[in-house]
């Protein structure tokens, strides 16, 4: 049997290292894995593990984003501040260049974003 792509080629962080869960409650991922991983054609898709803030979430919806308000269909159950989420590495740019960027967990977050920022401006945002 085959294995799921995430389980078959180890996903990296932005230090190379093997990326770490993000969030497993509420769980997240654009394929709801835990891990801001590419997927199985290395299209970056939710890869910047962030922790959300009230300030992010108003922002988000301003730009037609709500992630507050629960979407079962796909598996989405609203977040709130302190919560853990894989966003899009250029929704998170978005923000930055907004003034709102919320803080990244650099050992969850996957080495692809580095092409969209550098990594001084993501430790600059860094949880840890």
């Amino acid at each position: 049997m085959n294995k799921p792509f995430f389980e078959q080629q180890p996903e990296r962080n932005v230090f190379g290292e093997p990326l770490r869960p993000c969030s497993i409650s509420p769980l997240t991922g654009f394929f709801r894995t835990g891990n801001c991983i590419t997927g199985p054609d290395g299209q970056a898709r939710h890869t910047v593990c962030i922790e959300v803030t009230e300030d992010f979430l108003a922002f988000s919806k301003s730009r037609g984003n709500d992630l507050t308000t629960p979407m079962p269909e796909y598996a989405f159950p609203g977040l709130k501040p302190g919560d853990r989420w894989c966003l899009l590495a250029p929704r998170w740019v978005e923000a930055l260049e907004a003034g709102q960027a919320p803080r990244v967990v650099l050992a969850a977050t996957h080495q692809s974003v580095l092409h969209h920022v550098e990594i001084d401006v993501l430790k600059r945002y860094a949880v840890e």
